[in-house]
């Protein structure tokens, strides 16, 4: 009898079970329908309403009037430097990846290129912003013939790597058919190919003029007073790791081997390793500075950027070492990073963030106070200009965490994939997003990209916030499909 019982009781349990992973499996096809509907509606109002000339700007006031991007915007106007133009365009994509709805996504996402290929410059990258009106305020001299002014191509920010991550992919999601994008595509592939210094480096922005040779140094720091000697007009031409150039340089080179199959950008990315391993500062800062001359030493940027070895220039070097040992498993691209770590644990602030720059040699973290348009260099840090960001938050937890795990895999080559969103955050994104299709920010203080003039408290639109939602949305759907 008691046999019986228990047998019944475990079916009893085993049928709760069943019925529970039911109802778990019922709320996700609701929740995966809830976001389906939620990335139509968004990706409607922000292709058919926000676009112009298939592009689009950083910010935006809620009735579309009002339009930021480094700077005021006009109508006319688009922004290439993320989160612009080519940050929601991949967010497009991602969502075509993730649903093949070429209408509601591919479409947009194809646009966003083509106005892109529009502001292609002559020099084959591009600037942070493309202007439409050949009489506008931030023309420049673009490859349609449409333009005039300068011919600077530039990698601050992300500017010209971003445009070719978006118009690759697209290229490579119309197998190559779409002549515009795919010749321009290439011509920028090309020129930064042309760009890389032979020791590897990047310079911040190029031109048509050829790329110097210089000797292949390794970091050292400077034999002269560089609080007063040493400045160099154009810095834009050395090499520059400033604002990650050197990461988005790198993700660049990765995705176009793996569309393309072409061994050129593999070894471009081998010789960017090989420069940051050169760059690396000497004890007793082990880190790596924002630009350097072609003595390898660091030097004055704007007057604002003195030479110093730099916070976040350092965790961007290392994230870019483990890129390019992801793709590689070649072991020498790891070797500068634990001294790296050890470095930057030493030179925290005691409230756990890192200075923007550490004074060469002293390690001394080193800041700036302003009077009109005079800055002058000063150890204190209780009247700091607000217009930069002085001191950085410290990802060095999750730096050293996926270090040891590259240490662990034995040198195989893998790549970093991205987390499934959890339901709760989905939930929350799609509870966010209004009736007309709009995800709505509050601006409240805080430091947003360009500076935009927002009142406290007001509302706004940000094409990041819609690009990283979207781009969540989309990764949940298409995590469900595979279920």
């Amino acid at each position: 009898m008691r046999r019986d019982f228990n047998a019944h009781m475990a079916i009893c349990g085993i049928l709760i079970f069943l019925s529970a992973m039911r109802t778990v499996e019922a709320e996700e096809n609701d929740l995966e329908k809830q976001a389906r509907i939620a990335m139509d509606k968004a990706a409607a109002f922000y292709h058919s309403e926000v676009a112009t000339h298939g592009g689009y700007v950083y910010f935006y006031s809620p009735d579309l009037n009002v339009r930021w991007g480094e700077g005021s915007a006009s109508k006319d106007q688009i922004w290439v430097q993320p989160p612009g133009t080519p940050t929601v365009g991949l967010a497009f994509l991602r969502a075509y990846e993730a649903t093949g709805d070429r209408q509601q996504f591919l479409i947009p996402a194809v646009e966003a290129a083509e106005a892109l290929v529009y502001g292609q410059m002559k020099s084959g990258g591009w600037t942070n912003c493309v202007d439409f009106d050949p009489r506008g305020t931030r023309v420049a001299m673009y490859r349609n013939g449409k333009g005039r002014g300068r011919n600077i191509s530039s990698l601050d920010d992300g500017q010209s790597q971003s445009a070719i991550l978006l118009l690759i992919h697209i290229d490579h999601a119309l197998d190559f058919k779409h002549d515009k994008i795919h010749n321009a595509a290439r011509i920028a592939l090309d020129a930064l190919l042309a760009a890389q210094f032979p020791n590897g480096a990047f310079p911040q922005v190029w031109d048509d003029d050829v790329i110097p040779d210089p000797p292949n140094l390794k970091a050292s720091y400077p034999n002269y007073e560089w609080r007063t000697e040493g400045r160099i007009k154009n810095y834009w031409d050395m090499y520059t790791l400033n604002d990650n150039v050197t990461g988005y340089v790198a993700d660049v080179l990765i995705d176009a081997h793996e569309i393309y199959d072409d061994s050129r950008f593999q070894t471009a990315l081998r010789r960017l390793g090989d420069f940051l391993i050169a760059a690396q500062m000497p004890d007793p800062q082990p880190g790596w500075a924002q630009q350097y001359n072609y003595d390898m030493q660091p030097i004055w940027a704007r007057k604002f950027e003195p030479p110093g070895v730099a916070g976040d220039e350092s965790q961007e070097a290392i994230e870019t070492l483990m890129k390019i040992f992801r793709v590689t498993g070649d072991r020498r691209y790891l070797a500068p990073i634990p001294r790296a770590i050890d470095w930057l644990k030493q030179s925290r602030l005691p409230d756990g963030r890192l200075a923007r720059y550490y004074e060469l040699q002293t390690n001394r973290p080193l800041y700036m106070t302003r009077n009109r348009d005079v800055y002058t260099l000063t150890y204190d840090d209780s009247n700091l200009p607000k217009h930069y960001g002085w001191k950085i938050e410290s990802r060095l937890d999750e730096v050293e965490r996926s270090y040891k795990k590259l240490v662990a895999s034995n040198g195989q080559p893998q790549q970093k994939r991205a987390a499934r969103p959890e339901p709760q955050q989905i939930k929350q994104i799609i509870g966010e997003l209004d009736e007309q299709g709009r995800w709505i920010s509050t601006f409240g203080g805080e430091r947003l990209v360009g500076q935009p003039k927002f009142a406290a408290g007001a509302p706004y639109l940000s094409s990041e916030v819609f690009s990283k939602n979207l781009t969540q949305l989309s990764e949940f759907v298409r995590e469900a499909g595979k279920n």
